[in-house]
């Protein structure tokens, strides 16, 4: 019998393959519920965990994927103080023979109220009742000052008050560190640090602003700066002025916490021309050697328009403990800065008084320093020509009593005894025009000084371009 499965014959009949279909039970209501909470669900914690994962990773996508738009610097701006005129006793400011202004008026008025009170005749005991009750209320006032035993409570509750002071101003004093890589003598590396008081004068929002003594950043590799909490941050030199011995460093607040900006304090600048003989002062930052101690006393003596380099200053003397090395800051009882420590006015022999430069004055040179811009500098000490010195014949102008010695007006040529009449197309009448006219400058700038000269009979004019420096 032939094999059907011999290769090369036919098999004797083909059979079909068996198809099946395997059909499912219909699911229940019951099971088709449970699938769509299964699926519910599942939806619910994926998206869950999508949401969780774009929370972490998205400030580390906006950080280094996303290109951040550069935030535009605020400008720093300090508002400027006018000196007080002072007007002595007998003085009006009119010119004699001349009615003060609204005299007149005032006598009007006066009659005009006394014809009224007598038509209406009610206000003549209002008015004799109110001087008759001045007078004894003085009076009283004066009794008790007089017969008031003071107890040591009352002076521990002053002294309360100033400790409170104090201590809310000290939220705007930092520790600055200066550090410095030297070399010892057997060339090993040596790192040295110094320790000054800084006061937070500014804050753009972006950074704090710090004024601090000008040995505290110079030649300095680094600079750190701990705050209040013990926060340490890195500093930044933003400007200095070696002419006023500060300097002003700022501090990115990125590198701070919330709770550090918030015990941070910004010191007000207070109106220095308003400080007065006798007024209580506080001494901050580092008047013990130590910073964040403090001193208190009061104004002694207000030395008015001492001339500095390129303008007039004022300078307060106080006797008040202080270290004008590690720096030392003067606060009124606002808690607002008055000025700031300075030994370059000490005198041989002058023992226990603090000088300070007053902040009035210092107002325009504190701007550009914050905003990172160098303080112009002419380099003359000069003053303005007075009355005897014009009845001698010298012009009106500035009296250049001293060029400093390598100054941009020294290197220009411009000499001691020269009048300074004209900056570029400035006239120059006053110290104080000589001075705002150098303090619109710019470093590197070339203007046109022009002085009057004395000659062996009369002034020449001489025109000298000077290079303006930086201080």
């Amino acid at each position: 019998m032939p094999d059907i499965n011999s290769p090369g014959q036919e098999p004797s009949e083909k059979r079909p393959f068996i198809r099946e279909k395997i059909a499912r039970p219909p699911m229940t209501r019951r099971q088709l519920i449970k699938r769509m909470a299964a699926f519910v669900f599942i939806a619910a914690l994926g998206g869950a965990a999508a949401g969780a994962s774009f929370a972490v990773m998205r400030p580390l996508a906006e950080k280094y994927l996303v290109e951040q738009p550069e935030e535009e610097s605020v400008p720093v701006t300090i508002p400027k103080d006018e000196p007080e005129s002072s007007t002595g006793a007998g003085e009006s400011g009119t010119a004699p023979g001349e009615s003060q202004p609204g005299e007149g008026e005032s006598q009007t008025e006066e009659t005009e109220g006394e014809s009224s009170t007598e038509e209406s005749g009610s206000l003549e005991e209002p008015e004799t009742e109110t001087e008759e009750e001045t007078e004894p209320i003085e009076e009283v006032i004066e009794s008790v000052l007089e017969t008031r035993s003071y107890s040591a409570r009352d002076l521990d509750g002053l002294y309360g008050v100033l400790g409170s002071l104090v201590r809310e101003a000290d939220k705007g004093i930092v520790e600055v560190h200066s550090l410095r890589q030297e070399t010892d003598w057997f060339d090993n590396s040596v790192e040295t640090a110094g320790l000054y008081a800084g006061a937070v004068i500014a804050s753009t929002g972006q950074e704090l602003l710090i004024l601090t003594p000008d040995k505290a950043v110079e030649n300095a590799d680094s600079i750190k700066v701990t705050f209040g909490d013990s926060t340490q941050a890195d500093g930044m030199i933003k400007e200095m002025d070696t002419i006023s011995g500060m300097a002003i460093v700022s501090v990115d607040v990125g590198q701070l916490d919330e709770t550090t900006l918030m015990g941070v304090s910004v010191l007000k600048l207070g109106n220095s021309y308003s400080v007065k003989q006798g007024d209580l002062v506080a001494a901050l930052g580092a008047p013990a050697g130590l910073v964040h101690s403090s001193a208190y006393g009061s104004i002694s003596y207000v030395a008015r328009n001492v001339q500095v380099a390129d303008g007039v200053s004022r300078l307060l003397y106080a006797d008040v403990r202080s270290d004008a090395k590690s720096g030392t800051f003067l606060v009124n009882m606002a808690g607002e800065v008055i000025g700031w420590v300075t030994d370059m006015y000490d005198e041989e022999g002058q023992t226990g008084v603090t000088v300070a430069m007053a902040i009035s004055d210092y107002k325009s040179v504190l701007e550009r320093m914050s905003n990172g811009y160098p303080v112009p500098y002419m380099g003359i000490y000069g003053q303005e020509v007075s009355g005897s010195m014009a009845d001698q014949g010298i012009p009106q102008g500035v009296y250049v009593g001293e060029c400093v010695p390598d100054g941009p007006a020294y290197n220009a040529g411009i000499q001691n005894g020269d009048i300074i009449v004209r900056i570029d197309d400035k006239d120059i009448a006053t110290i104080k025009d000589y001075q705002n006219q150098v303090e619109a400058l710019n470093q590197g700038a070339v203007v046109t000084v022009v002085v009057q000269r004395k000659a062996i009979e009369e002034y020449k004019e001489l025109e000298y371009q000077v290079t303006v420096g930086a201080r």
